[in-house]
């Protein structure tokens, strides 16, 4: 049984940071000491951060990436490739993919990927948004960008057949990515390559 801390607050503090991912109650009370010994304006910008970034990022009606404002910044910028969409399982992919420098077209999130085992089914991500903005913005080309996983090629295969209906050309990361990694640890060469090296899905 772990024992209590002799301050309530500092509890508390211990106990909330502890919710974040990767951060167990050791950890927590380390960030929390360090924050008490530093200047108390130090931890209020934090906080003060911690709060706009909750209240005052969104995402973007478009393409389901963080904004804040409604449509993101590389949606609403006019030098885009407009008809080529690079479909990512998360926020982190689109990030690992800017990375690389090798896409110019736009993004679609799908906020997860295709898990029975989970719980999570076609309806729960951004599959439907996807198949309207093929069909209403004439959409030429989509990258499927999601991990090699049994989820990912599950969903991959998914929107394959949502999307066989319209004329827009599906292709996929080159298989120089290795089964089973996520996509944003994979390095940004490799993962550049497998985009400009991109194939047709079958």
């Amino acid at each position: 049984m772990e024992n209590r801390l002799n301050s309530s607050l500092l509890e508390k503090a211990v106990a909330d940071l502890s919710k974040l991912p990767g951060i167990g109650r050791k950890t927590a009370l380390r960030l929390a000491l360090h924050l008490l010994r530093k200047e108390p304006e130090e931890a209020v910008s934090l906080g003060n951060a911690l709060i706009e970034l909750r209240t005052k990022i969104s995402y973007c009606s478009c393409c389901h990436n963080i904004s804040e404002e409604e449509t993101c910044q590389i949606c609403s910028d006019p030098r885009r490739d407009r008809k080529i969409v690079c479909v990512v399982e998360n926020i982190q992919d689109v990030l690992a993919v800017e990375a690389t420098g090798s896409h110019k077209g736009l993004y679609h999130v799908l906020g997860g990927l295709i898990s029975p085992l989970d719980g999570i089914g076609p309806s729960d991500i951004e599959i439907d948004s996807l198949v309207k903005r093929v069909e209403n913005d004439k959409i030429k080309e989509v990258i499927l960008a999601l991990s090699p996983t049994i989820e990912g090629d599950t969903t991959n295969f998914y929107i394959f057949r949502k999307l066989s209906a319209f004329p827009v050309k599906i292709t996929m990361l080159a298989r120089g990515l290795s089964v089973g990694n996520e996509l944003e640890y994979t390095d940004e060469l490799t993962l550049g390559k497998s985009i400009q090296n991109r194939i047709p899905f079958q």
